[in-house]
């Protein structure tokens, strides 16, 4: 699957896609841009790499923030949400994690976040795809925990195709 299945997915449903990115600061609008007749389905992205930001644009609460960190299931959910509403798509993927090498609110680099939201659909998942995972143990934990794997670039490029191929599962192409 690939972004090329994405775009032609999208235009036989007339459906669009918006993404709001904190972890690939764009990379994942991007890569939907790289193919030819994007502009019929992508509307739009915000790259909300900051709080504020996901606050600002994205209408993410600043109190889920506050309770569940911007790395979290809860924080990739409204991020999606709030882009859909905000930029009007049918669809919206967020992408929210840790890229590395240093962690972030006590997460380890590989912990990647998908939030999705459709027209009567919306959910977050960890971005897992099983051939790139690795172990890492958090701080404080008695036992390790599932991540992405790979070096910074590695988890932001393999985050953005998770993304690509999660939305083309859920729309049924190929």
């Amino acid at each position: 699957m690939s972004k090329a299945a994405l775009v032609r997915a999208l235009k036989e449903r007339s459906l669009t896609v918006a993404t709001c990115e904190s972890l690939t600061a764009g990379l994942l609008a991007s890569s939907i841009a790289d193919v030819p007749g994007a502009s019929d389905v992508l509307v739009g992205g915000l790259i909300t790499y900051s709080n504020d930001l996901k606050t600002a644009l994205a209408g993410v609460p600043a109190s889920l923030i506050d309770d569940h960190g911007a790395v979290s299931a809860e924080c990739a959910a409204a991020m999606a949400a709030g882009t859909r509403d905000r930029l009007g798509s049918d669809w919206a993927l967020a992408l929210t994690g840790v890229a590395g090498p240093a962690s972030q609110e006590g997460h380890p680099a590989g912990v990647v976040w998908l939030g999705v939201a459709g027209p009567e659909f919306e959910e977050s998942i960890q971005v897992l795809p099983a051939e790139h995972i690795r172990w890492a143990l958090r701080p404080g934990a008695s036992k390790p925990e599932p991540v992405l794997d790979g070096d910074r670039n590695e988890i932001r490029l393999r985050a953005a195709e998770f993304a690509v191929e999660y939305l083309v599962q859920q729309l049924g192409g190929n």
